[in-house]
């Protein structure tokens, strides 16, 4: 294999990872956190309003972790900076 096929497979085994593993973390949290609210909803059902407006922030914080992972994954597959370099040295 030359160096350019190895560059690409690597680029794509990592951003494959990258979103894979990133987006368990928040898929859990954001699990667990809609089943405490819901438990809490039942217990009090009067602040219902309160508990699913900190619920949605509490939610759109968690869910820019799985983002971030999304945007690096993103620049590994489109914006690789090794790739000007495989090219330059390989005369191209």
């Amino acid at each position: 294999m030359d160096t350019i096929t190895i560059i690409a497979a690597c680029s794509i085994l990592s951003a494959g990872l990258s979103i894979g593993i990133g987006a368990i973390g928040p898929a859990i949290g954001e699990g667990l956190g809609l089943a405490r609210a819901l438990s809490s909803i039942a217990q009090q059902p009067d602040e219902s309003n309160t508990i699913i407006r900190t619920l949605f922030v509490g939610m759109a914080m968690v869910e820019s972790t799985a983002i971030y992972c999304l945007v690096i994954a993103v620049i590994i597959l489109f914006a690789n900076p090794f790739w000007n370099y495989a090219i330059q040295q390989a005369g191209g």
